[in-house]
């Protein structure tokens, strides 16, 4: 029986420079891999990014997704870390519709998913939910009622867990 197809979240340590997401992402059309969500951005050293990758897949695919990623020039490592303690976050900013009836219901809406009210108009709330993709999807689904005008969402952000030490037992 073939495995099921599920996301996958990678994570690539790639040089800082010019084309390389360009180089990168046109691998994935070229092989024909989909990517589900991708999230680039500087890390503390600025000569290299840090890409967070979902692909959604069987594990063939997931193998040759890291095999041709850790062919290229400009990728200096990949993680998989479908199997391994990661933290993952999504944000996403949520233009919702909001008069004066019912813009207490949203902000409280928003409390409760520990969101954030990143700026509030006339006529309108933008909320900033930071979490799991789960919970981010949750809170727009709430949303909704209220008439959602626009959505930016930032695809989810992958880092691996710290290891765990192991104890001794006494």
């Amino acid at each position: 029986m073939p495995e099921e197809e599920r996301l996958h979240p990678l994570t690539a340590l790639v040089k800082n420079e010019s084309g390389v997401l360009s180089r990168l992402s046109g691998l994935f059309a070229r092989r024909g891999f989909n990517i589900d969500s991708l999230a680039v951005g500087e890390t503390n050293d600025p000569d290299y990014s840090r890409m967070s990758i979902t692909v959604k897949g069987d594990r063939d695919i997931l193998d040759q997704v890291v095999k041709q990623l850790n062919k290229q020039v400009d990728v200096i490592s990949v993680k998989d870390l479908s199997e391994t303690f990661h933290v993952e976050r999504e944000l996403s900013l949520i233009k919702v519709h909001a008069g004066t009836e019912s813009r207490s219901e949203i902000i409280e809406l928003a409390d409760i998913f520990r969101a954030k009210v990143a700026d509030v108009g006339k006529d309108f709330v933008i909320v900033e939910a930071t979490g799991s993709a789960d919970k981010v999807e949750a809170l727009e689904d709430l949303l909704e009622e209220f008439g959602i005008e626009e959505i930016a969402r930032t695809g989810r952000v992958v880092l691996e867990r710290a290891a765990k030490k192991k104890t001794k037992k006494s």
